[in-house]
């Protein structure tokens, strides 16, 4: 009897057990169907936020319109910087997508106004969008630079980046001297612009003719203008000036007019633009690592307040849909009169 029992509650617990046991798998399964669909269905909810946000990325790129200004180190060339900054608003917004290859194209205009060479730094001014279209206006503001020259030692570029062409004696040079001088320098002067320049012949520039070697002619003295100069520092054979002055002035060519001025020769050794317009190095030129769409926005809506009353007006408005492709053009929108850098590289 006792083991009849047993037997009966043994069964009955196995019942139980083997109930518990398919219940528990079945509503396993489940769950785990239902995780699976979470997860597709967060996927699905991920790849259209993703879709959504990369689109809106690419409508506030396509958006930007205006003048700003970074901080060019030294290096690269102007145009370099200028496809640096390009490519790295494009990989942040992923465009073009392969998606939107079938539909309209939109151009995305960007450029730069007033070359610095790989050897300088400092603020280049940089128009995107109808922006582009401003830049010659900006141009015609004041430039404001820090030079080092360096006595004794003349270049066929007028700066460290050229051949040594000439070497004299400066110990007997002060800082007096050089002071008494600068006056010559300043305001409405006749300069003549230095060989290796963005200016052109025949459609060439002046600089590319003379990489190939070919005898090409200095250019006639032309008018510029000198708002101010003045000495900062003066440690043979070195000395540094702080110039500001109007377009198509030639810091390479005052300071070798200086060294010339003195009995002597010099060179410009670094160069930093520190100003440009209403635009200042330290207040306005966006770092490499501040160079995203989101930074370049704000930058632009506080620049806006820094243009001229006409330009501020027609602050253009966002051109097309959400739905074009991008498409770079690459412009780059150099001053008539020429610049006031070392161009050897361009």
């Amino acid at each position: 009897m006792a083991e009849s029992q047993a037997a009966a509650v043994s069964s009955s617990t196995l019942k139980i057990d083997t109930v518990s046991i398919s219940e528990t798998a079945e509503t396993a399964s489940a769950m785990a169907v239902t995780s699976v669909a979470a997860a597709i269905a967060a996927a699905a909810r991920t790849g259209s936020e993703a879709r959504v946000s990369k689109a809106a990325l690419a409508a506030k790129l396509l958006s930007l319109s205006g003048v700003f200004a970074v901080r060019k180190p030294k290096g690269p060339t102007s145009a370099e910087l200028l496809n640096r900054l390009k490519e790295k608003l494009l990989a942040e917004a992923e465009m073009p997508s392969p998606e939107w290859t079938k539909r309209k194209k939109q151009t995305l205009k960007i450029g730069h106004g007033g070359t610095l060479d790989s050897a300088a730094q400092g603020v280049l001014v940089v128009g995107i969008g109808r922006g582009t279209k401003m830049l010659t206006s900006m141009l015609s503001g004041s430039k404001r630079y820090i030079a080092i020259g360096e006595l004794g030692k003349a270049t066929d570029t007028l700066d460290s980046t050229g051949k040594v062409t000439e070497e004299k004696p400066y110990d007997k040079i002060t800082q007096e001297d050089i002071e008494g001088i600068l006056q010559k320098f300043t305001g409405n002067i006749m300069q003549v612009p230095p060989l290796y320049s963005a200016l052109k012949k025949d459609g060439q520039r002046l600089s590319t003719l003379m990489k190939r070697g070919e005898v090409v002619e200095a250019k006639p003295a032309r008018p510029v203008t000198v708002y101010s100069i003045s000495l900062q520092k003066f440690q043979p054979p070195f000395f540094t000036l702080d110039v500001e002055c109007g377009g198509g002035f030639y810091i390479r060519s005052l300071v070798s007019d200086i060294g010339r001025e003195l009995s002597s020769c010099a060179s410009v050794l670094e160069l930093t633009r520190t100003k440009q317009g209403p635009f200042t190095l330290e207040e306005h030129a966006l770092p490499e690592d501040k160079w995203t769409i989101d930074d370049i926005a704000q930058c632009l809506e506080h620049c806006s307040s820094l243009l001229p009353a006409e330009l501020a007006l027609k602050k253009s408005k966002p051109e097309g849909t959400h739905e074009q492709v991008l498409s770079c053009e690459y412009i780059t929108l150099n001053e008539t009169k020429g610049e006031d850098d070392g161009i050897k590289t361009l």
